[in-house]
């Protein structure tokens, strides 16, 4: 293809404010009147992740024992207009739309219909979805989920995205097992299981060791591939009050994201009336997508090189080897590895020069207490779980885990999905304590391995999975491989999904297929004892309780809770030891089943509920005691880097908008990287553009560059410069998700790596002006 143009485009202009300010009160604003119910989301706001109010059905980001005035973001503002909006999708709305003519339209149109209202069944004569009684739906699920069982336990899968609460996730783990199976596969395995594999080599426990407190002593924060201000922005209240008191924030990422640039605290009359902001990154390191471990390895290796240097002069020791000869093994090795690690092939492969790794690493010298926090930046690559061991590397150097303003702090996404793996949700059945289930519920658990999310893909895709039940979430959109699963999808003999909204995994049916509405967390849910209370756990391994402050979208609703009682009533065989129906009737009993099953976890779970800053979880790794094989932490070498690609082929990463959760897209403007009204837009550095004669708004077609041999292809796409990395490019998700193989995840944890995906971009034609 011969180039169009020798143009070189310079990149988009930068959003030019801070995060938050009045940019963040207007799009919330925004959002509220999208929604239409502005009185009862105000007075939502007002309780969110507040004592006595919800936790937000957003990030699982910390709720503090303090809460500001207003404790929420706007993001999560976002999240609780979409689920009290006063728009509805009852039948009427099926009967006038086939499921062919929705699945034209888009993710963001679909789910702004507003909330579905009744039970519904899929009839394939007219391609519609029909509104069905409760009961009727049950027993015809239960039916369907009985013939299958008796065919074959292990063919139907238990999918969890997270947002469930403690309860309704224990229900459903043990539903899964009394059916037969450990097919618990949940959105954890989309993101954070690199974490889940990581770290319990490392330090023994498979959760971030960080707690709220810790941002108030620590002396340094050490970001790499998280976006604070559109995952967890509510954290930057503990950045701001960090950088208040002359804390310097090193951060690693491809893009220069608004919120780890500036931010203005809305909550601030002086910088809500006045120009000021707070600068949040001292140091921006713009790496390379995919160079993180030679990023890491150039840290370190200054590190050990510096210490070598102040023994040989008799100085004050740079690493802490007290800590390390008393807590820790593999340090020789790794040292070693070090230092014979080229400066000039850390350099090429991260994309960083050496002096700013240099100057990071002392930034990181000079501070007694230091904070790693990371995101899906670091988890979704080939390379995930090598890439958290190396976060754990750095931070053990210095003995920077397991002391006060220490630790590492991976960011959860969803509201609850720590939280779901806690209490039994996982395809591992040496994670789950199926020998206490047995003695409970007085029935053998099955001790197979069961899928996980890419299992469970595989499984749709050679037809050994005939059944799939989704407790919320959005899996064919979230999943990799889309054209390939979704074609294979319809095969499937039963599909259910529990949900607030439609989406479009909900227009892809099975043969037989149900779509179950259900209660938001917002809602009050009212039982036969009363207005019920709930649970969920946040990033940093506390518990919280939850209670619904606002009416239900519909008095035909029911809780997330009561329908999968429901459907284990109508699935399984009389006479099961286990009490449903009083389950549903108080959720406190389910909580007392939950401390019977992990006594030291939970215990004095319902007296200490409401505790304030939640319950916190036991961590062994914050007392410094280090549950793995050796008893001590582990310093692990890392892999060799990732290879360099061939001539021409970019490495894409996908990304979410600041109007978007998960697979939720609230509108399609993107207001931070200054994209508008679209999200069909591939960012390249301006050098890659011109290289294939691309001017700004060019159409471009994405192929995938895989070792399988496909074919997948992504047309439609607006090029647009911007500020990143050459050899890099990045989309939006889920819309890049076509072109991640099944088989493109991280090794040990099987985590799509959608972070860099090898991908060969071509223009198609010159945009009209």
């Amino acid at each position: 293809m011969q180039p169009a143009t020798t143009e070189h485009p310079e990149p988009l202009q930068a959003y030019g404010q801070p995060a938050g300010g009045w940019g963040s009160i207007k799009a919330v604003a925004l959002s509220v009147v999208r929604e239409g119910a502005p009185l009862a989301t105000a007075k939502a706001l007002r309780q969110q992740n507040k004592p006595g109010g919800f936790a937000c059905v957003s990030c699982a980001w910390a709720k503090p024992a303090q809460p500001h005035l207003a404790e929420f973001c706007e993001n999560g503002a976002k999240a609780t207009a979409w689920e009290l909006t006063d728009k509805r999708l009852g039948p009427d709305f099926f009967a006038a739309h086939t499921l062919a003519e929705l699945r034209g339209w888009s993710d963001h149109a679909l789910e702004a219909g507003g909330r579905l209202t009744h039970p519904l069944r899929y009839d394939a004569a007219s391609d519609r979805y029909l509104a069905v009684g409760w009961d009727e739906a049950f027993a015809a699920i239960g039916a369907e989920l009985r013939a299958l069982r008796e065919e074959d336990p292990q063919s139907v899968v238990f999918y969890a995205s997270g947002r469930a609460s403690l309860e309704t996730s224990y229900l459903w783990q043990l539903l899964a097992r009394l059916y037969g199976n450990n097919n618990l596969p949940d959105s954890s395995n989309m993101c954070h299981e690199s974490t889940s594999v990581a770290l319990p080599k490392t330090i023994g426990v498979p959760v971030g060791t960080v707690a709220l407190d810790d941002f108030a002593q620590t002396e340094a924060i050490f970001f790499f591939g998280q976006n604070v201000g559109v995952s967890s922005p509510r954290m930057l209240h503990q950045l701001q009050e960090a950088r208040a008191r002359g804390v310097p924030i090193v951060t690693f990422n491809p893009l220069k994201e608004v919120g780890l640039v500036h931010f203005a605290n809305p909550q601030s009359p002086r910088e809500m009336l006045t120009p000021a902001e707070t600068t949040i990154s001292t140091q921006y390191l713009q790496v390379r997508n995919g160079g993180d471990i030679a990023a890491l390895t150039g840290l370190c290796k200054w590190l050990v090189e510096a210490d070598d240097a102040a023994q040989a002069a008799a100085a004050p020791r740079i690493l802490d080897a007290g800590f390390i000869a008393e807590h820790t093994q593999g340090f020789a090795a790794f040292a070693e590895h070090l230092r014979a690690a080229r400066w000039e092939d850390i350099e090429t492969q991260s994309g960083l020069a050496r002096a700013a790794l240099e100057q990071a690493a002392a930034t990181y010298a000079a501070a007694g207490a230091v904070l790693g926090v990371y995101g899906m930046g670091l988890t979704q690559h080939r390379q995930g779980v090598a890439n958290v061991q190396m976060v754990s590397n750095l931070l053990l150097l210095r003995g920077n885990i397991g002391k006060p303003g220490a630790g590492i702090c991976p960011v959860r996404g969803h509201s609850n999905v720590q939280g779901q793996r806690t209490v039994g949700i996982t395809e591992k059945p040496e994670l789950a304590p199926l020998d206490k289930l047995a003695q409970l519920y007085r029935f053998e658990p099955p001790r197979t391995p069961g899928r996980n999310t890419v299992a469970t893909c595989e499984g749709v895709i050679d037809g050994t999975v005939r059944g799939f039940l989704g407790l919320g979430g959005n899996f064919l959109r979230a999943a990799p491989d889309t054209e390939r699963l979704e074609a294979a999808w319809t095969r499937l003999q039963l599909t259910v999904h529990v949900a607030t909204r439609l989406n479009r995994t909900h227009l892809v049916p099975g043969r037989a297929a149900w779509l179950l509405p259900c209660l938001g967390r917002i809602e009050i849910d009212r039982q036969g004892s009363g207005a019920q209370t709930v649970s969920v756990e946040d990033s940093t391994g506390c518990f919280h309780a939850s209670d619904g402050v606002a009416e239900p979208a519909d008095p035909g609703l029911r809780s997330e809770l009561a329908i999968v009682a429901a459907l284990a009533q109508a699935t399984l065989p009389p006479g099961a030891d286990v009490p449903w129906a009083r389950w549903t009737h108080d959720y406190a009993s389910v909580r007392d089943a939950i401390e019977a099953t992990w006594p030291d976890v939970f215990k004095d779970f319902n007296a200490r509920l409401r505790a304030p800053g939640g319950i916190p979880k036991p961590n062994p790794a914050r007392e410094r005691v280090w549950k793995t094989e050796s008893g001590k932490a582990c310093f692990v070498v890392p892999p060799a880097s990732v290879p360099e690609l061939a001539p021409g082929v970019l490495r894409l990463m996908t990304l979410r908008s600041d109007d978007q959760f998960n697979t939720t897209v609230y509108s399609l403007d993107d207001r931070f990287r200054n994209v508008w009204g679209t999200r069909m837009v591939l960012l390249m550095h301006p050098d890659d553009m011109a290289a294939r004669g691309l001017a700004e708004g060019d159409a471009v077609c994405v192929d995938g560059v895989a070792e399988d041999g496909r074919q997948r292809h992504l047309a439609g796409l607006r090029a647009l410069p911007y500020d990143l990395p050459a050899g890099s490019v990045a989309g939006y998700f889920p819309e890049c998700n076509p072109l991640v193989p099944l088989d493109h995840h991280a090794e040990g944890s099987q985590v799509p790596a959608a972070k860099c995906i090898p991908v060969r971009v071509e223009r198609l034609e010159r945009a009209t002006p």
